[in-house]
C-alpha cells in the first residue's frame, strides 16, 4: 500500500525531526544588514582584544582608564539605540561622576587632557544638535540666539587668548551647558514630563548623598575640624550649590499639589531634605548657605509664615555647630591686606578683584584680554599670587576681564531672556515659578563670588531646570496663545510694510 511521503521521505503528518530542523534553519536566516552588523561587532571585539594589552601597558594598569573604552562603546551603542534614554541616564548619574571621570583623564593635564567626561560632553552636544535638526520649531529663537552670540564671543576670545588650551575647555563647557538647555525643550513639553524630570534631578542626589554620609563618617574618626565635604564632586562649593538646587526642588515637590504625595511620601522626602541640609552645612560653603536661606525665607514670606519660625530654629541650631561658628566668625577677622594666610576668603577675593581690574588697560574694557586671560596674567598683577595662576573667583570680574563689556552684556542677556519667561510662567504655576526665579537669582548672586562657569556638573542641572521651566510655559495654553498673538503681529507688520512699499 502506497503512503504519501514528504520531501524528506517521512510520512506526512508524522512529527519529523527533519521538518523541525528545516523550520529552525529558516528562522535563523539573517538579513544581509544583520550579517554585516554581526561581522562588524566581531571585528571590533577582535581589535579590542588585540589592543587591550597595549592599552593596559600605556595606561599604567589604571582600572578606570581601562574601563573608559568599553563604557564609551556602551554609551555609543545606547546613543544609536535611543538617544533620549542615553540623555536621561547621563542626567541621572552625572552628579555622581566627577571623581570617576577625572580618573579617566589621559594626557599631560591642564586644558589638553582628555577623558570619558569629554566624550560624554560631546555626546550631549550631539544629542542636542540632532534634536534641533529633527524638530527645529520646538526651540524658540529667543532661547538659542543669546547663547549663539555668547558662544561666538567666547570663540573669538579663545582665539586671542594667551592660554588657548584652558580657553578651549571653557568654551566647550559653555557648549555643553547650551546643549543641556536645548535638550530640556525636547524632553519636557507637558506638566507630567516636567514633574518626571524634577524627580529625576532629585533622584540624581541619592548617590552623592550616600557617598557624602560615608565620607563624613570616615572623617569623623579624626574629628571634623577643617573638614569640607565634597562627596562625588570635584570641590565642596560645587556640591554645595548642587545641594541648594536639589533642596529647592524638593521643597517644590513637597508643597506643590501637582505631585499628589501621600503623608508618608511627604514625611520621607522632608527627612531626606533634612539630611541634604546637614550635608550642605558640612560643605562649609557660606554663599550656598545664604542662597538656601533666602529661598526658604522668600517661601515663608510669600506662602507659609510658619516657615520663618522653622528657619529661625534651624539657624540657631546650625550656629551651635563649631565648624559653622568658625566659618561665620572668619568674616570678622583677616580683613587687612598683609599675606594670604592672614586674610579671610572674602577679603582675599576683593583684593584679587581690585588688583586685576586696576591692572586692566582702558583700551581692553570693550573686548577684554581673551578667555582665561585672568588666571594667566594673575601672577603679574596679584601681589599675593605666589606664582599661582589664580582664577577670579567671580564670574563677572573674570568675564569682564576676559571678554570685556561686550561679553558681559551677552552673558547677562541669557539670564534676562530666561527671567522674562519665568516671570510669565510664575502666573501659570506660582510656587514653581517663584522657586525657579529664586534659583536663577541665587545663581547670579553666587556668581559674584565664585567660579561658576567652571562647575560643569552643577551648571548642567541648573540650565536643565531653567530650560524645563521655559519649555513648560511655551507649551502651556498661555504660552501658545502668546505665540499666536506674536505671529499675527508679525504678519500684520509684514503686510503693512509691503503695502507701504507698494
Amino acid at each position: 500500500m502506497l503512503t504519501e511521503q514528504g520531501y524528506c521521505g517521512c510520512l506526512k503528518g508524522e512529527n519529523c525531526g527533519h521538518t523541525d530542523r528545516g523550520k529552525m534553519m529558516r528562522r535563523i536566516n539573517l538579513q544581509s544588514s544583520q550579517i554585516v552588523l554581526l561581522l562588524v561587532a566581531c571585528a571590533i571585539a577582535v581589535v579590542f582584544g588585540l589592543v587591550l594589552p597595549v592599552l593596559a601597558a600605556a595606561l599604567d594598569g589604571s582600572f578606570a582608564k581601562l574601563a573608559a573604552l568599553p563604557v564609551l562603546l556602551l554609551l555609543g551603542g545606547l546613543f544609536l539605540f535611543n538617544k533620549r534614554l542615553l540623555l536621561l541616564c547621563v542626567l541621572l548619574l552625572r552628579a555622581s561622576g566627577d571623581i570617576v571621570l577625572e580618573s579617566t583623564r589621559v594626557g599631560s593635564g591642564g586644558g589638553f587632557s582628555l577623558g570619558l567626561g569629554g566624550a560624554i560632553n560631546a555626546l550631549i552636544i550631539l544629542i542636542a544638535f540632532l534634536f534641533v535638526v529633527e524638530k527645529p520649531k520646538l526651540l524658540p529663537r529667543k532661547a538659542w540666539m543669546p547663547w549663539l552670540i555668547l558662544l561666538g564671543i567666547a570663540t573669538i576670545g579663545m582665539v586671542v587668548s594667551p592660554d588657548r588650551g584652558a580657553a578651549l575647555k571653557i568654551v566647550l563647557g559653555l557648549c555643553s551647558y547650551f546643549a543641556v538647555f536645548v535638550c530640556a525643550f525636547y524632553v519636557v513639553r507637558t506638566p507630567e514630563q516636567f514633574r518626571s524630570m524634577i524627580l529625576l534631578v532629585v533622584a540624581s542626589s541619592l548617590i552623592p548623598a550616600t557617598y557624602g554620609i560615608i565620607s563624613t563618617v570616615l572623617n569623623a574618626r579624626g574629628g571634623l575640624s577643617g573638614f569640607r565635604l565634597q562627596s562625588t564632586f570635584g570641590h565642596p562649593n560645587i556640591f554645595a550649590f548642587y545641594l541648594t538646587l536639589v533642596i529647592a526642588l524638593g521643597l517644590y515637590i513637597i508643597k506643590s499639589a501637582q505631585f499628589k504625595l501621600d503623608q508618608f511620601q511627604r514625611f520621607t522626602l522632608a527627612g531626606y531634605l533634612g539630611v541634604l541640609f546637614v550635608l550642605l552645612l558640612l560643605t562649609q560653603t557660606r554663599s550656598a548657605w545664604v542662597a538656601c536661606f533666602l529661598i526658604f525665607l522668600l517661601y515663608g514670606i510669600k506662602y507659609e509664615r510658619r516657615y520663618l519660625v522653622y528657619m529661625l530654629v534651624l539657624a540657631t541650631l546650625a550656629m551651635l555647630v563649631p565648624s559653622v561658628q568658625e566659618r561665620i566668625l572668619q568674616l570678622d577677622s583677616g580683613n587687612t591686606v598683609t599675606t594670604y594666610a592672614k586674610l579671610n576668603s572674602f577679603a582675599w577675593r576683593t583684593y584679587l578683584w581690585s588688583s586685576g581690574l586696576n591692572w586692566m588697560s582702558p583700551s581692553r574694557y570693550l573686548f577684554g584680554y581673551g578667555v582665561e586671560a585672568f588666571p594667566f596674567y594673575s601672577p603679574l598683577f596679584f601681589p599675593l599670587a605666589g606664582g599661582v595662576n589664580w582664577g577670579a573667583h567671580s564670574v563677572f570680574v573674570q568675564w569682564f576681564f576676559d571678554t570685556g563689556v561686550v561679553g558681559m552684556v551677552a552673558y547677562l542677556a541669557i539670564f534676562y531672556q530666561v527671567l522674562r519667561v519665568l516671570i510669565r510662567y510664575q502666573k501659570h504655576d506660582s510656587l514653581g515659578g517663584v522657586i525657579l526665579i529664586c534659583t536663577l537669582i541665587e545663581y547670579l548672586v553666587v556668581s559674584a563670588s565664585d567660579n561658576m562657569l567652571s562647575y560643569l556638573a552643577f551648571n548642567w542641572y541648573f540650565w536643565l531646570v531653567m530650560g524645563m521651566g521655559w519649555s513648560l510655559y511655551l507649551n502651556s495654553e498661555e504660552g501658545r496663545q502668546e505665540s499666536i498673538v506674536k505671529k499675527n503681529q508679525r504678519r500684520e507688520s509684514s503686510s503693512l510694510s509691503r503695502s507701504t512699499s507698494a
